[in-house]
């Protein structure tokens, strides 16, 4: 991992509401209700994140990335490169 790649990060979303499998589209109760996977909705049965990250720098033990949607404090499970055409 160096500045400059992007790097794919697994997150534990733990604040996420397993329980629940449809939602109304952005909260509107007008909406008809949708799946859970066909919206941004926060609420996931499954509570693993993957994002694509770019590696801004890295000082000691922190890494600082931008595009990274999560919020503060969410567990990292897992860092992996980024394999793609010309890799």
């Amino acid at each position: 991992m160096a500045p400059g790649t992007d790097v794919l990060l697994l997150t534990w979303l733990d604040r996420a509401d397993r329980d629940t499998l449809t939602v109304h589209p952005r909260g509107d109760a007008t909406r008809p209700r949708a799946g859970v996977f066909a919206t941004r909705a926060p609420d996931r049965p499954n509570p693993i994140g993957l994002h694509v990250v770019h590696v801004l720098a890295i000082a000691d033990t922190r890494v600082h990335v931008r595009n990274l949607e999560a919020l503060d404090a969410t567990p990292i499970l897992d860092v992996k490169p980024v394999i793609g055409q010309g890799r």
